[in-house]
């Protein structure tokens, strides 16, 4: 089946890359000129999972759009998040896409590794016939999730960044057709990289 249509949208959230304001708590063990160069290192990854993914793409930078970086605006469109915390802020952004005619929307982070372009087909894909589509992260959150209509009780009452998560989304589409991706493994401490080859680069001495 194609994804070749205007029905589908990929919205990739990022932080502006800035030295001690990304990976912040990975930053306690690398230092933080390190964690900027890991940081910057996993967004050269996400471009390289999404830019030939058939479908429409918008990038939702936290704090300013830059024109001139790594997102090609040839294949990606740039907007601001809009809210005070992360749930409001992807509401809000499956929100206009609905609006804007969408109807299958994923959203991903843009700090995950172990992410391939496989992983994003599949959720279009799941989309096809589910209502929704998780990514399970293994630190209990979620690296990825896709939905076909707003279901905005998904971004209220959490607390991001923490491994209750993903048991709390299951817990709020209780009832809804789900459909499940594989377990992936996001960046957020030394733990998750230390052992991992293409990471040493970063931790040389």
């Amino acid at each position: 089946m194609s994804l070749k249509t205007s029905q589908n949208l990929l919205i990739i959230f990022t932080r502006n890359p800035e030295p001690g304001k990304v990976k912040t708590r990975l930053a306690i063990d690398i230092g933080d000129t390190a964690a900027f160069e890991v940081y910057k290192f996993l967004l050269q990854h996400t471009v390289s999972v999404t830019k030939n993914l058939p479908v429409s793409k918008k990038v939702y930078y936290s704090e300013a759009i830059v024109d001139k970086d790594i997102w090609n605006l040839e294949l990606y469109s740039k907007k601001l998040q809009e809210g005070k915390e992360l749930g409001e802020r992807m509401k809000n952004a499956f929100k206009e896409g609905f609006e804007e005619g969408y109807k299958h929307i994923v959203i991903i982070g843009s700090d995950l590794y172990d992410l391939k372009q496989e992983d994003l087909e599949n959720a279009f894909h799941l989309l096809q016939e589910k209502e929704v589509v998780l990514g399970p992260a293994t630190d209990g959150g979620y690296y990825l999730l896709g939905m076909n209509q707003l279901f905005p009780e998904v971004f209220q009452g959490k607390e991001w960044g923490t491994s209750s998560v993903f048991q709390e989304t299951v817990k709020d589409l209780k009832g809804k057709d789900i459909g499940f991706l594989e377990a992936r493994n996001d960046v957020d401490y030394y733990s998750d990289i230390e052992d991992h080859k293409d990471f040493q680069q970063f931790f040389k001495k």
